[in-house]
């Protein structure tokens, strides 16, 4: 590929990622709206994020091995094709059911362009290079991450779109990028005999179902301490076992065992669970108490991210550029979760009283925390496997984050629920309280003055009672990536690098 090619090529990339992304946190300010509309509670309010990352988490690995087996432009066209579909049911969706659905569709998408687009990036570039590249996807993850609840607050308070636009957006962006894509994407496709372990894609995707189910269930429908608990764990705990025998039997395995005795590999996973958690679980649902405890409209809401966005954006692409120029990144993982750590520790002092001033500082610094660490961790694991390996690595760093970032956002959304719930019942009596024990999320606009002040007041303690969670998780991100030993970045791309060990064992030709 030429130089334009690849430029080409990466905007198209860019672009797709965006989208996929945006999916994931563009409903967040909607959602008060969309669960109001289509009759939900506060725990379908959780399912709709959640059912998003399930399938996105679920569906990574499985993505990974077939990039390593089949053309890598094929399937990312494909899972672009499967985001227009899941955001056309979406935005057409009559019910809570469908937009459940949807949202596993668009999972399943997100998935493949998340892992996808960094296969296909590390294939195009040397690691050595990728640092300013991966600077601009840290970016671009970032922003979209974060930008989504701005643009889906412009969209719902916009009267002649509303929030089925949320969905529709997506659409004609993802078009693109498959035109783009076609025109530009061209990468060896390597002939190799074909075995994809579907048994054992099923057993992971079973065993993470579980466990997501159980962390969303789990202080609504029973309590953490119960028989219920007790049979989640232990069908999600059987299900891995049997995944992992399955998976250190078979030829292709979708997450190679052996990747786990890499050392880098391993700590760079356990910090990317350990982000997800932090990351997702804690910022989610953050538009709840813009809107909820601040009295922000969804467009003010969305507005109040634009400090974490800058954050993201200017520290992900400084410290690209900074690896690029010297070589080393091991100082951006340390400052990078240590930034991240103080940043929730700040949200956790958040209440319903706490200026927009204040909030936005808090906000910026965590954003500077994420974005020198995500896209690092991705190159630090991408730079100590045999290229072969690579898309079954970055795969599975994203599984792992994804995962980290689902169970952040069913654990965390159980707990904010369950505690909505109590204070609700505390303040309101017990008649606020469904039969499934369950709070419905307010319409605002439909309470008198007293009761919004007591609204923002349960909403304002619940929100910082989650930072106070999530900042101990992302401090044991900081330990784990002290204990990552930094090695020199590779001058060769992942194609070269794979051309050059296949010559030497003798591998198979390309075409």
């Amino acid at each position: 590929m030429s130089h334009r090619e690849v430029i080409q090529a990466l905007i198209g990339l860019m672009l797709g990622l965006f989208m996929s992304i945006l999916a994931s946190t563009i409903v967040a300010n909607a959602l008060p709206r969309v669960v109001a509309d289509l009759g939900g509670s506060q725990s379908v309010y959780t399912w709709i994020v959640t059912t998003e990352l399930l399938g996105m988490t679920a569906t990574v690995p499985l993505w990974g091995k077939l990039a390593d087996l089949y053309s890598k432009k094929l399937l990312i066209q494909l899972s672009l094709g499967l985001f227009v579909a899941g955001s056309l049911i979406a935005g057409f969706t009559p019910s809570v059911e469908v937009l459940i659905f949807s949202r596993v569709v668009q999972g399943v998408a997100a998935g493949g362009m998340g892992a996808l687009a960094m296969i296909v990036m590390a294939a195009m570039i040397p690691p050595r290079e990728l640092g300013r590249y991966s600077g601009m996807f840290g970016a671009v993850f970032g922003v979209a991450t974060i930008a989504g609840p701005l643009i889906g607050g412009l969209l719902v308070d916009t009267s002649w779109l509303g929030w089925r636009w949320c969905f529709f957006i997506g659409v004609p962006f993802s078009l693109a990028a498959i035109l783009l894509l076609q025109r530009t994407l061209h990468l060896p496709h390597v002939r190799r005999p074909v075995s994809i372990d579907w048994f054992g894609a099923v057993l992971i995707t079973a065993s993470v179902a579980d466990l997501l189910i159980w962390s969303t269930l789990a202080g609504n429908y029973f309590a953490w301490l119960s028989w219920q608990t007790v049979l989640f764990l232990a069908g999600g705990l059987i299900l891995l076992g049997l995944a992992v025998r399955v998976e250190s039997r078979v030829r292709e395995p979708i997450i190679p065992l052996s990747l786990f005795r890499n050392r880098t590999v391993s700590l760079t996973i356990i910090a990317s669970v350990l982000v997800g958690v932090a990351m997702l679980g804690g910022t989610v649902f953050l538009s709840q108490y813009f809107q909820f405890s601040l009295g922000k409209s969804p467009t003010v809401a969305g507005l109040m991210s634009l400090p974490m966005i800058f954050g993201v954006l200017m520290s992900s692409t400084i410290a690209g550029q900074l690896v690029t120029k010297y070589g080393r990144w091991k100082a951006y993982l340390v400052a990078g979760a240590s930034v991240m750590t103080v940043g929730m520790a700040l949200l956790s002092t958040i209440d319903a009283e706490t200026s927009v001033l204040l909030v936005s500082i808090y906000m910026a610094v965590l954003g500077v925390g994420l974005g020198m660490l995500m896209q690092n961790l991705v190159l630090a694991a991408q730079n100590d496997v045999p290229a072969q390996n690579l898309g079954a690595t970055t795969s599975a760093l994203m599984f792992f984050r994804g995962m980290g970032g689902a169970i952040g956002v069913s654990a965390l959304g159980a707990v904010l629920a369950a505690r909505v719930t109590t204070l609700m019942a505390e303040r309101f009596g017990a008649a606020t309280v469904d039969g499934g024990g369950t709070t419905s999320v307010p319409d605002l606009t439909a309470l008198p003055p007293q009761a919004r002040e007591v609204v923002a007041d349960v909403y304002g303690q619940a929100t910082s009672e989650l930072f106070l969670i999530a900042a101990p998780v992302a401090a044991l991100t900081l330990v784990a990536v002290l204990f990552i030993k930094e090695k020199a970045l590779h001058t060769l791309t992942g194609d070269e690098r794979r051309a050059q060990e296949e010559a030497a064992a003798g591998g198979p030709q390309q075409r």
